[in-house]
């Protein structure tokens, strides 16, 4: 069956929280124009869908993905970096960074020297530039006089580096994907000093299915059916340009099924002494008085259960590259408390059926795809997995950029594995 309930994904859309400012209103940077020697340069659509697990391919088979993956390069999985988070993750595809080193270490997050708090929900906190380091994409092409367009990406609608795509929309959950498709058409029929050369595209659906009802769902199978129909037709509409667009399909995370019937608790905690940061699959203790954070610590050690573990910053595994070396925005806890799968802490004893954030070493439902087709795209090529961070060197080279590469934690590995030149 190829489309079994497609009328019960529309109708979970209806009762699904979105991130962001509520706005359809389009915002374009004016005076702006590509440098007449981006004129021939290539153009990229880089598609997200949040929450397509690695395994959602053969799971669910999405028949125009499979034929693009037989027509281009598909790697076996792509790794999201840790905490495995959308926020964090969609933001280290255009930096290159690792979530400590670019500043988003989860979707809820403390500035202790202010107090002030990030959430996907706070739009004045999304849309302020402080909050984010690195140099995304977008930022890195306006400033070679190359003109690029967000149709939803996190941290896209922040001025990073006073350089803001050309043209973006401030997130919201609107409008139908035929008006999403038809905008980007609009963007590719502007003249080409006009014209942005880079277009990221963002699709939630697969992940408010998986967090609904779970990854194994006929309402998860069902939003990968309509994602599938969604990039066939996006394609076939650009198609209709006749410019030589190449495609790059991937996501931030995967998705697991959790215990819904143990959630975890913390300890209770002072609110004078401590304040916490939670993204569900771990929480950032932060101690106001450094003097205590020792005998914090022990008191989260001895009250502690077996679903999960607890760290002091300085000591959270190699692995998770999520310790006081990494911290270079000091938005870490003191303390760190990480869940197993399948638990998840709560506060109300509610959690979803399906999540994400784990590590992927010890989870392997978190790791996600990578697909690309187009021009400028090796044909028919299949290549290992590979971590998050080595994206958006291969970005850069396609849409033939100049990067510096002593800035990133990725590197170009893929260039001659993804790439024709």
């Amino acid at each position: 069956m190829k489309h079994p309930y497609l009328f019960l994904f529309f109708f979970i859309s209806l009762f699904t929280f979105s991130f962001g400012q509520k706005t359809d209103d389009q915002i374009r940077i004016e005076n702006r124009v590509n440098a007449s020697e981006n004129f021939d340069k290539p153009y990229v659509i880089l598609i997200s869908v949040d929450g397509f697990r690695h395994d959602y391919f053969d799971k669910y088979q999405p028949d125009f993905l499979k034929k693009m993956k037989k027509k281009g390069v598909s790697a076996k999985a792509m790794v999201p970096s840790y905490p495995s988070v959308t926020f964090p993750n969609h933001y280290t595809i255009v930096t290159g960074l690792i979530p400590p080193h670019h500043g988003l270490v989860g979707n809820n997050m403390l500035n202790r020297k202010t107090g002030e708090r990030y959430s996907l929900r706070n739009t004045k906190a999304v849309q302020n530039p402080e909050w984010y380091g690195g140099f995304p994409i977008w930022s890195l092409a306006e400033s070679q006089d190359m003109l690029s367009a967000c149709y939803y990406w996190p941290g896209s609608e922040a001025p990073i580096q006073d350089l803001p795509p050309s043209y973006y929309y401030p997130y919201a959950e609107t409008k139908g994907v035929e008006e999403r498709i038809e905008s980007v058409v609009e963007w590719l029929e502007l003249p080409e000093e006009k014209r942005p050369h880079l277009i990221t595209f963002y699709m939630p659906d697969v992940d408010h299915a998986g967090h609904r009802y779970g990854p194994d769902a006929i309402e998860t199978q069902s939003a990968v059916n309509y994602i599938d129909n969604s990039i066939k037709k996006l394609t076939e509409e650009v198609e209709k340009t006749g410019l030589p667009v190449n495609f790059i399909f991937l996501s931030d995370h995967g998705m697991t099924a959790l215990d819904t019937e143990n959630p975890l608790q913390l300890p209770k905690i002072n609110p004078e002494e401590m304040e916490i940061a939670s993204s569900g699959v771990y929480v950032s203790v932060f101690v106001k008085n450094p003097e205590k954070i020792d005998s914090a610590y022990d008191y989260f050690k001895e009250n502690a259960t077996e679903e999960y573990r607890v760290y002091l910053r300085d000591e959270v595994p190699e692995k998770y590259l999520f310790s006081t070396e990494q911290d270079k925005f000091d938005r870490i806890g003191d303390i760190v408390l990480i869940a197993e799968a399948p638990y998840y802490f709560s506060q109300n004893n509610l959690i979803p059926k399906g999540s994400h954030g784990y590590h992927p070493e010890d989870t392997p439902e978190m790791k996600t795809v990578f697909l690309a087709w187009g021009p400028d795209i090796r044909k028919s090529k299949k290549i290992d997995e590979f971590k998050n961070i080595h994206v958006y060197p291969l970005l850069a080279h396609l849409l033939e950029l100049d990067y510096d590469q002593d800035a990133i934690d990725g590197d170009d590995r893929l260039v001659k594995k993804v790439l024709k030149k």
